[in-house]
């Protein structure tokens, strides 16, 4: 008679082995001070190559003359006058910009006429660069500041078109179907459902109209403006101050950080649930 095998019956107070929580998803995390730091190491390796001679300060200049240069524009009044300059026009343009593209997204994003209207013309507009309209722009408007902030108007406006409708319609028709059918008004649906679903689309077309902003106030100060960071700039370049080109380009670079910065605390106040 064959002996079955022995089984053997692991002890009941044998050590099991611990598992990482693998369920925590995909959460968007960066470290506090990771881009600090590494800024912080190219602009030192960027100011040895340059204190060293590796690197013609004419063709690169090194941080401590470019920040020698956004000093004495400071000092001297000329940075707050081409900076407001562009300020104003960045928001003007922005503001008008983004009020008309709520507007059409939301009425395209609503409205089965709106949609197949607006999709049309928005289609065919929108890859025309705006910068190329100023001409057109000067010619309708008169030379001045209308022009320019018109440029930055259209730039904006479409983008953020395209952003408000993507939004409305990844907001999930059950929550709306829902509302539906227990007869809530269409204005509560619209401020309760929609609007809440939409934002997070909203506010990353905000992020994206900024800069687009400020590549077409740069652009169009750069045609036709006595003053702008755009027309600073352009101005350096001729004369082949690099310094000073330089100082205008970081100035540009501050303000689409601070610009990301403000965007982040209004996901941050806004988006509270995610």
């Amino acid at each position: 008679m064959l002996d079955r095998a022995a089984t053997e019956i692991p002890a009941k107070d044998e050590a099991t082995r611990r598992v990482r929580f693998r369920g925590a998803g995909f959460v968007p995390a960066s470290s506090r001070f990771g881009g600090w730091i590494a800024l912080a190491l190219v602009i030192a390796v960027w100011q040895a190559a340059g204190s060293a001679g590796i690197v013609n300060p004419l063709f690169l200049p090194a941080p401590s003359a470019i920040a020698r240069a956004i000093y004495e524009l400071a000092i001297s009044g000329a940075l707050w006058q081409h900076l407001s300059a562009s300020l104003l026009r960045i928001g003007v343009g922005w503001l008008l910009g983004t009020a008309a593209g709520v507007a059409v997204g939301f009425a395209i994003g609503l409205s089965r006429l709106a949609r197949s209207v607006g999709i049309t013309f928005i289609s065919a507009l929108f890859p025309i660069p705006k910068i190329a309209l100023l001409p057109l722009l000067i010619l309708w408007l008169g030379i001045g500041e209308e022009p320019k902030i018109a440029t930055i108007a259209l730039g904006v406006f479409f983008s953020t078109a395209i952003s408000v409708y993507s939004g409305v319609d990844a907001v999930p028709r059950n929550l709306i179907r829902m509302a539906q059918s227990f007869n809530v008004p269409f204005a509560t649906i619209v401020r309760k459902v929609i609007w809440p679903g939409a934002l997070p689309s909203i506010l990353a077309g905000f992020r994206i109209t900024a800069s687009v902003a400020l590549l077409l106030v740069v652009s169009a100060e750069m045609i036709g403006a006595q003053y702008g960071i755009g027309a600073f700039v352009l101005q350096a370049g001729n004369l082949m101050q690099t310094d000073q080109l330089l100082a205008g380009v970081v100035i540009l670079s501050v303000f689409g950080l601070a610009v990301g910065k403000v965007i982040n605390l209004l996901e941050t106040k806004l988006l509270h649930w995610r």
